[in-house]
């Protein structure tokens, strides 16, 4: 059983990754969120998306991503990436991806992103395999949200000033 199903690292806001207003640029979101996943499958459970012998020549690729920019990331700013397993099943998975800033105290994008499993020869939808899918099965951590709009507004509502 997998104690953390949520998994985190840590990235720098790089000069080549901003806009004029030194503020990461909309599109390098989508990189840093990604590559932040990539590096805590491999950290977390020894999966190389890469490494196509030892997957038995199969992988995953994105079939779709949504994103909610809540508060601009800076040029230099230290920043935290969380990932977890919404859901799964025999081809696909969803996960949540969350870019905070260093302590975690402001929320600064929120992404759903669904992978679909490929077959890297036949470049076709294939299963899981049986070990994979009781990873995802251990590693499986929902939340309340169905939509991913609901689940942005429920970060947004959480920065509201009380009155």
């Amino acid at each position: 059983m997998i104690e953390n199903k949520i998994l985190e690292s840590k990235a720098i806001v790089r000069f080549q990754d901003c806009d004029p207003f030194n503020h990461l640029n909309n599109a390098a979101y989508l990189n840093y969120l990604v590559n932040a996943r990539e590096d805590q499958l491999m950290e977390a459970y020894g999966i190389n998306i890469y490494d196509t012998a030892s997957l038995g020549g199969k992988s995953w690729v994105v079939s779709s991503n949504q994103i909610a920019y809540l508060r601009p990331a800076w040029l230099m700013e230290s920043l935290v990436m969380q990932s977890q397993l919404l859901s799964f099943d025999d081809t696909e998975t969803l996960v949540e991806l969350r870019m905070y800033d260093k302590d975690k105290a402001q929320l600064k994008a929120l992404m759903w992103s669904t992978y679909v499993h490929i077959d890297l020869t036949t470049q076709k939808r294939t299963p899981h395999s049986k070990t994979l899918m009781e990873l995802f099965d251990s590693a499986l951590a929902p939340v309340i949200e169905s939509h991913f709009e609901a689940r942005a507004a429920s970060f947004k509502n959480l920065k509201k000033p009380k009155k």
